[in-house]
């Protein structure tokens, strides 16, 4: 990752983890932090566990990145940090928000969880921002572990130490059960038990979301806000969908991140090639010249005018169909699960009791109402059953282009 990123970095058990620690030591307590309300409510959490105040930004409605011309000028003065999310891998106009924290001399924290092999004005995402963090459970399908780099080498030492004193001892039988359990979802898989999976996990309380969104727990929230800066307060929303989130890495778990990590580029070579697929349907819309649309790098990472442009939603390749049910339905009926659904936005999920709203929701509400998040490696399964179900794509939102094809 130092050499993708041109940067230090420090590895952490998980992406969440990393963000707390680079929200801890960059923003002063109490602070504001501008983020996107199509997110996941994890990472909403661990901004209140770090004893900030989340603040919702109004989004592009084509790739749900952060519109930065429709941030009012005193909203931009009240900020103390902004984190983008780079959704799917599409990325913020980070050298925009760069320039914009540079003026106002606060720090730009990139999310990069959905977006490594993402560029975004010729560098990759996370080398924009005073620090990044990353997800190897995304692309590189480790389940487990991620990244923290910042741009003051200098800082390496004190993150680490951060990091250090922030992590629980980690545990044989975490080791023992991250160890099994590709083989058992592989038996899952070759037995076609996944209804039956997920039904037994249900009843014995492992499953912890029963819709897109965990249940806020207003009352026990508030609590837990009282106490931040504590992730110790915040841990039963922080961990969700991955109890493990801040254990201490044994050796079994970081020599099958390792293992996973050398195929990282033929993962992102295939995931390019899906989304290249995907992008050319009726479903698609990528906005005119925005950077989820292509970048000016070469599929091999050759620069110049003459390279074929680089499709840049790697992780999930958000498709616009009217109805989104009826077409996740369809695809579950083939055995393909749709996941990666960021609805509602956070503040209508949240209210203004916990988070600022946003000054402009329309595009964020769009976004999260008609996003399909497809997984690119399984970009012609998915064509064929949005084709064969009749799927219609979504209406542009007014002022914007229709769907192309």
């Amino acid at each position: 990752m130092r050499g993708r990123l041109g940067r230090e970095c420090v590895y952490v058990p998980s992406c969440r983890f990393g963000l707390f620690v680079a929200l801890r030591h960059w923003c002063p307590p109490g602070g504001r932090v501008l983020m996107s309300p199509v997110n996941d409510d994890v990472i909403f959490f661990v901004v209140l566990a770090a004893g900030l105040r989340p603040v919702q930004a109004p989004l592009n409605p084509l790739d749900a990145s952060i519109d930065v011309d429709a941030v009012p000028d005193e909203l931009w003065g009240s900020l103390s940090a902004v984190v983008t999310t780079n959704l799917y891998g599409n990325p913020d106009d980070a050298p925009r928000l760069r320039a914009k924290c540079d003026a106002l001399r606060i720090p730009l924290l990139e999310d990069g969880a959905h977006a490594i092999g993402s560029e975004v004005g010729g560098r990759p995402v996370g080398s924009w921002g005073d620090a990044s963090v990353f997800s190897l459970s995304k692309h590189v399908g480790a389940k487990a572990g991620g990244f923290l780099s910042c741009a003051d080498p200098g800082l390496r030492e004190a993150l680490e130490k951060t990091c250090g004193d922030l992590l629980l001892p980690g545990r044989l039988t975490a080791e023992l059960a991250y160890t099994v359990r590709p083989y058992a979802e592989a038996a899952v898989r070759g037995l076609r038990l996944r209804r039956a999976a997920w039904a037994t996990m249900r009843m014995l309380g492992l499953m912890e979301r029963e819709e897109i969104r965990m249940p806020l727990r207003a009352e026990d929230l508030g609590r837990a806000v009282g106490a931040a800066p504590d992730l110790t307060a915040s841990d039963s929303w922080v961990r969700v969908d991955l109890h493990d989130y801040r254990l201490r890495s044994g050796g079994l778990r970081l020599g099958r991140i390792g293992r996973k990590l050398d195929h990282l580029d033929e993962v992102l070579a295939a995931c390019r090639a899906g989304t290249e697929q995907l992008l050319s349907t009726r479903w698609a819309r990528p906005g005119p010249g925005r950077a989820g649309e292509v970048s000016g790098a070469g599929v091999d990472g050759a620069g110049g005018s003459g390279a074929r442009p680089v499709a840049q939603p790697l992780f999930r390749v958000p498709l616009f169909v009217a109805d989104r049910d009826a077409s996740i339905a369809a695809l579950a009926r083939r055995g393909i699960v749709v996941g990666y659904l960021y609805d509602p936005p956070l503040d209508d999920y949240a209210g203004a009791g916990f988070t600022d709203l946003s000054p402009d929701p329309h595009g964020a509400r769009w976004f999260a109402r008609h996003a399909l998040p497809v997984d690119p490696l399984r970009a012609r399964q998915v064509i064929d059953v949005l084709e064969e179900s009749g799927a219609r794509p979504a209406e542009a939102p007014g002022g914007l282009e229709p769907t192309r094809g």
